[in-house]
């Protein structure tokens, strides 16, 4: 694949143009709701298969050469140097609860490395796309370049986590003593979280259990904007488990230390 930038920013647009059909025609509307587990939560609806079934179509359309991977649909072409990583609705449980904090994740691999992705938030129709060189957030026909909060102590920092039934035992202990060190928690916001970081108004993000296709999209678009993403022992976050995002190295390292102990 040669693409440059904008032809890669061209395309994940165009693929969130054909998600945004399936997913809106579903949004605050009766929807039917699959539970993927058999203890617990973990909902699916046709919006999701739906709206990854496109982004696959068109994928593999453009570059049958290239990889897919989708949380609903699973891989094709594992080995493939590029690898189109999708989410088509992360945050169904907001989604079902009528919540516009969901979004469409499409991460774009190079190597095994993140380079390119978007969050596209149809109701409200942001989207935060990085095109390899650069973030921005593209909203009412606005393009903002992305740069994250110079917020350096824990003590002024805002943290957002989706929900902390995400820890463990020991992984909530850990995560409590960064809470209890910040200014300001936030909970719920999934996908949101990240690119509000991205955007400067939230300056710390900590989650685990996470999987490739929930943060492919997203490493990018933080990096870029300066912030660091990584897991709970500073390493590449690439494949999903425990992350840790930060809007400076300062910030990372303070609470890098907090959750290694």
């Amino acid at each position: 694949m040669q693409m440059n930038p904008s032809e890669i920013a061209s395309f994940l647009n165009e693929l969130c143009d054909l998600a945004q059909i399936e997913t809106m025609s579903w949004f605050r509307k009766s929807v039917d709701i699959e539970n993927k587990l058999n203890g617990g939560f973990d909902p699916v609806t046709q919006a999701d298969k739906a709206a990854e079934q496109v982004i696959r179509d068109r994928i593999l359309e453009r570059f049958s050469n290239h990889g897919v991977l989708g949380e609903e649909y699973g891989s094709i072409n594992p080995d493939a140097q590029y690898q189109w990583i999708i989410d088509p609705i992360d945050g169904t449980r907001a989604f079902i609860s009528g919540l516009p904090t969901w979004g469409t994740l499409i991460g774009l691999y190079k190597a095994g490395k993140p380079y390119a992705g978007i969050m596209h938030q149809p109701f409200t129709d942001e989207r935060y796309v990085c095109d390899s060189e650069a973030s921005v957030l593209v909203y009412k026909d606005e393009v903002l370049v992305l740069e994250t909060s110079q917020v350096q102590n824990l003590s002024e920092a805002i943290l957002m986590t989706t929900t902390p039934a995400l820890f463990g035992k020991d992984e909530f202990e850990r995560y409590n003593r960064v809470e209890a060190a910040c200014k300001l928690p936030r909970y719920g916001t999934d996908c949101y979280a990240y690119c509000l970081l991205a955007s400067g108004h939230v300056d710390l993000v900590i989650e685990a259990g996470l999987n490739a296709y929930d943060i492919a999209a997203l490493i990018p678009i933080v990096e870029r904007a300066g912030g660091v993403f990584t897991n709970w022992q500073g390493e590449s976050a690439s494949g999903g488990g425990q992350v840790l995002v930060a809007a400076n190295h300062e910030l990372h390292a303070a609470a890098l230390e907090m959750l290694s102990c």
